[in-house]
Parts: C-alpha cells; structure tokens; sequence
C-alpha cells in the first residue's frame, strides 16, 4: 500500500495537499490522524497538523514524507503535554480504526466515514448544514454515506442581526421609552461528533454581541418625536451598552402638583347627641334628654383657611400641562355669625349650624322654639330658622317646619314634620309624614345626574381634542364662533342622551331652589350647562369652558357621594300607616311599624317588627321580626352591595336586594341575606 505523511496548518489542508501529492480522491485513501494543529500561545509553539494518507492500491509501498523523513521525527516534534495528554474533543485516527468500520465521525467541520462489509453509515442533516454528495446536494433529512463518497459539507459560517430599537412616549406625554434589542454576530461551525453508524450534523453557534445603536440616532429620533424636555443622558449611554433586550427611560416629564382648595375649620362641636339611648336591657330610656351644642358670645366658631394654589407640569414635548384651579370657600354668614378677617365669630348665643356644599359655607346660631302644648287649630303650623322642640302632641293636619332640628315628646298623628336636619318623636307615628335633611336628598339625586354627565362631558373632551389635532380641522373656523357649533353636532350625533339629563337638572334644581344660594356651585353648574349646551351664548366657548365646567361637575359628584352625615336623621318609637323618609339613618327603637313605608339614606335598624308595607335601607337593614300570619304583603330593601339582616321572618315576606326579588315560602330564623357573585340572593 502506497502511503505518504502530509502536513498543514489543519486537518483540512494536511488531507488536500496530501490528495494533490497522491493525485487521488478521499475515496481512494485511508486516513489516519497522526497529530491535530497546535496554534501555541501567541505563535510560540506553533505545530502544524500532520495526516497519514494510503491508498488502497496494495502493489506498491512508498513512503514520501513531504518534510517528514520518519515517524520518528513527528514524535520528536511533539512537545511533552501534546505526547501525555491527548487534545480534548479530538478524535485520533490511527489508533482502534477496527471500531470504526461502519461509522461516520465529525472533526473539526470535516465529515469522516470508514466502510464495512456488512453495514453502510447514515448521517441526519441539521437545519443551516447543505451535504453535497459526489457534487449533488442531497436534498432529504438522512441519507447513506461510504467512504468512497466525495462529501463536502456547506453552511454559513456567520450570520449577522442588526441592533432593533424603538421609542414610544406613553400617552400622558411624561414619559419616553427606548426599547433596544441589540444586534450580534453569529459564528457558526459543526459540532464534533463521535464514530457512530447514525449520527446527525449540527451546527453549533457562538454569539458575539454588537450593539449598533448610536448616540445620534437616539437624539435625531427624539426631535422628530419633539421630545425636548427631561432627557436623561445617563440613560441613552446604558442603552448604547446594553447586552440584552431592555426597555430604558430617557425622557421624563413633570407632573402638575394640584393645588388644594380652600377649607373651613370649624373650633366648635356642632352635631346634635341623640336622645333617645339604650340602656344595658336593650331599652329606650325617654328620660333622656337630647344634648343641644351651645356657643357663647364672641366665641370662634370656624377658621376659613385659604386656598393653595398648584403647580403646573411640563411634558415631555416642552408644553405646560394644565393643573387644576383651586377654590376659595365662600362664607354665607346668617343670624348670630360675622366673619373678621378669617374667622367667623358668634353674636349670639345658641346652638352653631355649619353647612358646607361644596366650596358654600352656611353658618348661623340657631335658636330654639319651644312649644309648651300640642300643635294644633289653636297654636297653628310652625315653621322656624331654628330648632323646634314641641313638649306636647301634633295633631292632625298639621304641619312643623324646621331648618334645624325638631324634638316631640310625645305622638305626631295625621301630620306632616319637615326638617333639614333631624327628627325625634318620643310617642307613635300615625298616618303622618316625617321628612328629615331634605337638602340632602336634593344633594344625592343632583349628584347622581352629574355622575353621568361627567363621564359624557369627559368623552366629549377626548372627542374634541381628537378632532382639533387631526389635520382637516380649521382651528380659524371657531375663533368667532367658538366651540358651541361643534358641541351642538355631538351632542345630536353623539351623546343624543344628554340634553335630557341636562333638563332634568334644571328641574331638580327648580324644585330645591329654596335650599340653594345664588352662587352655591350647585347653581352654577346650571347655568353653565344652560349656557354651553341649552342656549346661544353670545360669548365664544373654549375647550377651557368645558375642562372648567367637567372639574366642577367632578368635585360636586364626589360631595354628594360622601357618606351620610350624623346631624340627619330620624328616632321614632313607632309608626302606623305612615311615611318615613330620611337621607341619614332611620332608628325605630319601639315595638316597630305596620303598613308603613320608610326609606333611609343611610342604615336602617328597626327593633321591633315589620308588618306591612316596604322598608328601604342605603346601606343595610336590620330587623327583628318580618312579615305577618294575615298575608300582608310585606317588603324589605337595600341596593345590590348591602345586607339584610332578620332575627325572624314570616313565609311570603318579600326580599329585595338591587333588582333581585326573592319570596320566602317559609319561616326562617337569624336570616342574613345578601348577593353572591352570580346575581343571586344567598342566605348566610
């Protein structure tokens, strides 16, 4: 067998230069891998890759060395480590070739392969790897090889991604982004594989990271973003390092700092004790008696604390962002009460009544009436700017009017009591009328009106706002004219829903104008709704008319959601035939009511029972016996988030929680009734 040892700076080039000399194909030759390259450290040590071809022609045994005169001198260049330890991942040729007959092998990206009589090697080709066979490529996932075979593997030996980055500003315009995803190098190569009959090609990658992104192109995008305030520098600079995908923020903007309306402090208690307590046994004790706030002369009964103006903010394009106004409180000062300077003083002495409505503060000494007898033909209806307290009965087709409140000692029959404040009635309630803090159930119904129209006046805001930045929008069309043109049309092609809850304002304001100030902001808020929407008005509206006019709306919507407060609401021992209806709390602490309808805009608690009629409680019912044995239809209410809770209840008493009805067909005892997820009234 013909053989010769080459050499090359690899593999690769020691087994083509050797095929040149022998002027064969790999097909025609054994190889055997004497020693791999040595690339030394930098350069010293360097070895080069020597291979042992032989052909398969056993005729003639000629050895060329093509620099190497023996197999002695090759182990005489090897160095000491290359001699004892054997390169890792490096497959030597010439040693065990037996146990590679019928195998392919992978090294250093070049394809090996040793026949056998009895078996035919198969290779699986990776995804990136072409293997060109005899000059055809082959084109399934497997295919046979021998070496005989002329296979030359192809592949790209590197792939680059380009960085990928982008800005966004979000929609508040404080803020600016820069998302980079940096780009790299990719350097590919086959990975070694063992001598096996089946083995499969795969490419190996190595990412070099380049990250293209440049200082510039971060500033040439930001001025045609028009972003021109808060950039961070520091920022843009780890971007430009950044390795991995990350978002950076390079812009921030400043926000408005809102301002903070002017507030009352009010230095004196003002809020009535109620008489009728408890005792250990749970009963009534009527002997008490109710305890009434009282100021002297020339006593501080509020500070009026200025407003704090805001600050506005700057967005990221360089453009002021619009802060809120503040609001100073206006003082309606009444009988018994003068403002100096910054306080308001008492003249009088009586019981201090501090309303507030928004930025409207009331304030005035109430004094008290006190009416020795019943109400009746004789004494006349009473109406009073105070208190009313009634040692006796009122009677029949009577009426007693208070702005503050009103205690009766015993029975009220066939009458009519009204307080903007509350009421106590020691004896039975009749066939009467019992109406306390009636301003507040003007205050609850105007406030749920403005929740709807704030969310339609906002939407109404973003529509315009859409419509004056698009590109066929003539700002000049409406410098005369103003806005009201354009309001008409989406309020009769958009929001077709709100002229009606604007007219059902104004008549709810029509019916409480006795309860409201001239420039109360419940009143002001109607003619600015009249003015914008309902009316021709000679001056032109501005998109600053309606952001004004939608914070207004906002603050009052918010008051009227508050929580009821404690100087309203109505003590009864019992009722019969009777309405009761408060926007506070309701107590009726004797032996309960029949055929009665009581509405509450706070709690209801009733000690006794309820036989008859409908009772409603805002924020939850508590009863102690519902229902009756006769059939009379009896039914309980609260709206969808609240509790009904019973220590008896009668089969066919009625349920109603939100818009769900639910009809007992049985007695029941300690019953806590409420809505579960699905809508349904559970019992607990």
């Amino acid at each position: 067998m013909q053989s010769i040892i080459s050499k090359g700076k690899n593999i690769e080039e020691a087994i083509h230069l050797g095929l040149k000399i022998l002027n064969s194909s790999k097909s025609e030759v054994e190889i055997e891998i004497l020693r791999m390259e040595n690339t030394g450290f930098i350069g010293l040590g360097k070895k080069p890759a020597v291979v042992k071809l032989s052909l398969n022609n056993k005729q003639h045994v000629t050895e060329i060395t093509d620099g190497y005169t023996s197999m002695e001198q090759i182990v005489e260049d090897l160095t000491v480590e290359e001699a004892a330890t054997p390169v890792e991942g490096k497959y030597s040729h010439h040693t065990n070739s037996e146990s590679k007959k019928g195998k392919a092998w992978v090294q250093d990206n070049v394809l090996f392969v040793m026949d056998s009589p009895s078996h035919y090697s198969t290779v699986t080709i990776g995804e990136g790897i072409q293997l060109r066979k005899n000059n055809i490529v082959v084109t399934d996932k497997s295919t046979v090889v021998s070496e005989k075979d002329d296979i030359i593997l192809e592949y790209d030996k590197e792939k680059v991604q380009e960085t990928q980055w982008e800005i966004s500003i979000n929609k508040e315009k404080l803020a600016v982004f820069l998302n980079v995803n940096p780009g790299y190098i990719a350097h590919y190569h086959i990975a070694n594989v063992e001598p096996n009959e089946h083995i499969a090609l795969v490419l190996e990658e190595r990412r070099e990271i380049k990250n293209t992104l440049t200082y510039q192109d971060v500033i040439t995008k930001l001025q045609e973003l028009q972003v021109a305030y808060g950039v961070h520098p520091t920022e843009i600079l780890k971007a430009l390092k950044s390795t991995d995908q990350r978002s950076y923020q390079i812009a921030t903007g400043k926000n408005s700092i809102p301002g903070v309306d002017g507030r009352v402090e009010i230095v004196v208690d003002t809020n009535m004790t109620n008489s009728l307590k408890e005792d250990q046994h749970g009963k009534v004790d009527f002997r008490e008696r109710k305890i009434i706030p009282a100021v002297q002369k020339g006593e501080i009964v509020a500070i009026i604390h200025p407003p704090i103006p805001g600050e506005a903010g700057i967005l990221v394009t360089n453009e002021p962002l619009r802060v809120s106004k503040v609001h100073p409180i206006v003082v309606k000062v009444g009988d018994g009460i003068v403002m100096e300077a910054d306080k308001l003083i008492a003249t009088e002495s009586g019981r201090p009544h501090i309303e507030q409505r928004g930025q409207l503060v009331k304030a005035n000494i109430y004094p008290k009436l006190v009416h020795e007898g019943n109400i009746n033909l004789e004494s006349g209806n009473i109406r009073f700017s105070g208190d009313v307290e009634v040692l006796g009965e009122v009677q029949e087709n009577m009426l007693v009017e208070a702005d503050g409140d009103i205690l009766v000692h015993r029975s009220v029959s066939e009458a009519k009591l009204d307080s903007l404040n509350s009421i106590t009635i020691k004896g039975n309630v009749i066939g009467s009328e019992i109406s306390a803090g009636k301003n507040n159930m003007l205050v609850a119904e105007l406030g749920h009106l403005l929740g709807t129209m704030y969310e339609q006046i906002k939407r109404m805001i973003a529509v315009i706002n859409q419509l004056t930045n698009s590109p066929g929008f003539k700002s000049n069309d409406f410098l005369i004219t103003g806005l009201q043109p354009l309001i008409k049309i989406l309020v009769e092609k958009k929001f077709k829903g709100f002229i009606d809850l604007a007219k059902k304002y104004q008549l709810v304001m029509e019916r409480g104008k006795n309860y409201f100030e001239k420039d109360d902001g419940w009143v002001q808020i109607s003619d600015s709704i009249n003015r914008i929407f309902m009316s021709l008005s000679t001056t032109p509206i501005t998109l600053d008319h309606l952001l004004d006019l939608s914070e207004s709306i906002k603050g009052l919507y918010i008051i009227s959601e508050t929580p009821v407060e404690p100087n309203s609401y109505i003590t009864v021992s019992d009722a019969i035939h009777s309405r009761l209806y408060c926007s506070g709390n309701v107590n009726i602490t004797g032996k309960g009511c029949i055929n009665t309808k009581v509405h509450a805009g706070g709690k209801l608690i009733i000690s006794g029972v309820v036989r008859g009629g409908q009772v409603y409680g805002r924020l939850g019912v508590e009863v102690y016996e519902v229902g009756s044995n006769s059939g009379t239809k009896t039914t309980v209410a609260v709206p969808h988030d609240q509790t009904i809770k019973m220590t008896r209840v009668m089969e066919g008493a009625v349920l109603k929680i939100g818009n769900v009805s639910y009809t007992l067909q049985e007695d029941r005892k300690d019953v806590e009734a409420y809505l579960d997820e699905n809508n349904q009234i559970v019992f607990k």
